[in-house]
């Protein structure tokens, strides 16, 4: 996928928080370990660094949810996060955006705070944490 087709699709997911463009979406790519997971009908990117990881967006057409595209691609960073060297994943979800948080919830993340007004002056942002391996001292 392109930058212009992911623009193209995450505008087709996203009104609020507004949908990210192609150059946001080219900036990224082009940054130190950011990565992209595709599936038909759908994208995640994600980055790793420094042992942790961020996952910082999804997107599945409104028209091809509830198929377990979402959840393959959760699953998938999760696995590329790990390959990655990251022990821990983070994110932020609107805290509205319910049947986000329930994919996420039954991935393993677990909620780990909040970002008040993150997205906007009525829309806070849960924080959820992943542990993708436990460290090398703790076993």
């Amino acid at each position: 996928m392109t930058p212009d087709d992911l623009a193209a699709l995450h505008a087709r997911c996203f009104d609020s928080p507004r949908p990210w463009s192609a150059d946001e979406f080219a900036s990224l790519l082009a940054g130190r370990g950011t990565f992209l997971l595709e599936a038909p009908h759908g994208f995640l990117m994600g980055r790793a660094i420094a042992g942790e990881a961020e996952l910082l967006t999804v997107a599945v057409d409104p028209q091809a949810r509830r198929a377990g595209t979402g959840r393959a691609l959760v699953a998938a960073f999760a696995g590329r996060a790990a390959a990655m060297e990251a022990e821990e994943a983070f994110l932020e979800v609107a805290h509205d955006n319910l049947a986000a948080r329930r994919l996420y919830q039954v991935t393993g993340w677990l909620e780990a705070g909040v970002r008040r007004r993150y997205y906007g002056p009525a829309t806070d942002a849960i924080v959820m944490r992943l542990t993708l391996r436990a460290t090398q001292e703790g076993g």
